[in-house]
């Protein structure tokens, strides 16, 4: 489990640094549906798109410590999930999205029981090694 929880979260940064850099690379043609959607959008989609590659940076962070620390597993993904009520309030609101948002959403709603569930393994993991210790939280 503690070593599912590594690669789970090593993709998940990878892929937040990957999409929030095509963001600010490619702007409204980085959004499907959204490529004639104007100057403003535009402008708010890059500067999203580099919380988005720091988001992931953080999971990176999180990633490579030993123990992988719980505790920010469990802030980064209720982030994720918060991004997903998001997405479910605009689907309320505004109707439904381009398809591939929908898939986004879907992602957005399994991934974070999932990183819930594994979010101590890895600081249980530590603490089985050392009986009798806590595990130290967030060494490197």
């Amino acid at each position: 489990m503690a070593r599912t929880l590594k690669v789970l979260a090593q993709v998940m940064g990878y892929a937040c640094v990957a999409i929030g850099l095509l963001h600010v690379v490619g702007g409204n043609a980085a959004i499907p549906g959204a490529a004639s959607a104007g100057t403003t959008v535009d402008s708010l989609g890059r500067f999203f798109g580099a919380i988005f590659a720091g988001y992931g940076v953080a999971w990176l962070w999180a990633a490579r410590r030993s123990p992988v620390p719980a505790a920010a597993v469990r802030w980064l993904s209720g982030i994720f999930l918060l991004g997903a009520a998001g997405r479910l309030l605009s689907l309320a609101t505004e109707g439904r999205p381009h398809s591939f948002q929908l898939v986004l959403l879907a992602l957005e709603l399994v991934l974070p029981p999932v990183y819930f569930l594994l979010a101590d393994a890895d600081e249980k993991r530590w603490a089985d090694k050392t009986p009798g210790s806590t595990a130290p939280v967030g060494a490197p």
